[in-house]
């Protein structure tokens, strides 16, 4: 009998499919070395409910190198404001390859309550600037945040020390996370077996994705980088090149709306970085 689930866990070639609230582990096929295809976490699968193997993967709608994950709906982007520093390019290069994943990011600005006035003015104007181009944007407190997970998978990444245990704990109380255990429970800790997981939290999945907010532009081109700038696609139609890297090129609209303060100066620098692959 077949039967089609969802795969929660790997620990080696043991794959955890849950269908119908029920947990069963399962072997994929050997089709599947000759195919240079590996089931991922968060796949959706087709199994031999009464052997325990794998059949298919169904297609996926986007996947990731690290963790190896599949069919992501969003990617929470946990950002401190201090302790450690707040960091507009490791934010928005974070944005860039989630955007370029096909995934939608998610931004929860956290430690907003340990900062002062001026400083909290400061990260006003960041808070208001992505959401004027877009983005959904959270500071931890807010209780709306617990609402977006349900049915969705989500990845949690962020700068080391962001409050990522802080967050989850306030999503679900019944994790009792300790600070920097995120990886522990998700069975990345010292002392446990490295596995991929995901975390049943408010109704959805979450998966911490350690390393992704080292990810550099290797794969991505100049125009990659460019394109997933998400405001730049507004106006670059106005731009003199259809082709316009807005770097050097007379006539720029990009360069325009930085100057008019339509787009945010630091965007524009870190833009300018990225594409130095920097």
């Amino acid at each position: 009998m077949n039967k089609t689930g969802r795969i929660i866990k790997q620990v080696s070639n043991d794959y955890t499919v849950e269908i119908d609230n029920e947990l069963i582990v399962c072997k994929p096929r050997g089709k599947f070395r000759k195919m240079e295809l590996s089931p991922l976490v968060g796949d959706f699968v087709v199994i031999d409910y009464d052997n325990k193997y794998i059949l298919e993967i169904k297609k996926r709608k986007n996947e990731l190198i690290r963790p190896k994950i599949a069919n992501v709906d969003y990617a929470l982007i946990v950002t401190s404001v201090q302790i450690p520093e707040f960091s507009s390019n490791l934010l928005d290069k974070l944005l860039v390859n989630i955007e370029y994943n096909n995934i939608e990011p998610i931004i929860c600005f956290t430690k907003m309550d340990i900062i002062d006035e001026s400083k909290q003015k400061e990260i006003g104007e960041y808070i208001d600037y992505y959401r004027k181009i877009g983005y959904r944007v959270y500071i931890n407190t807010d209780d709306s945040l617990k609402d977006i997970f349900e049915g969705k998978v989500t990845v949690l990444t962020g700068q080391s020390g962001a409050g990522k245990s802080t967050l989850l704990n306030m999503l679900d109380r019944s994790l009792k996370l300790e600070t920097n255990e995120v990886s522990i429970a998700l069975g990345r800790g010292r002392h446990t077996t490295r596995h991929t997981e995901l975390m049943s939290v408010r109704g959805g999945y979450i998966a911490d994705t350690p390393g992704f907010s080292s990810l550099d532009f290797g794969q991505m081109t100049e125009a990659d980088i460019r394109d997933n700038f998400i405001e730049f696609n507004k106006y670059r139609h106005n731009c003199e090149y259809a082709d316009c890297m807005h770097v050097n090129e007379e006539n720029c609209e990009i360069k325009k709306m930085v100057a008019e303060n339509e787009i945010l100066k630091s965007r524009y620098d870190n833009y300018l970085k990225f594409i130095k692959k920097g």
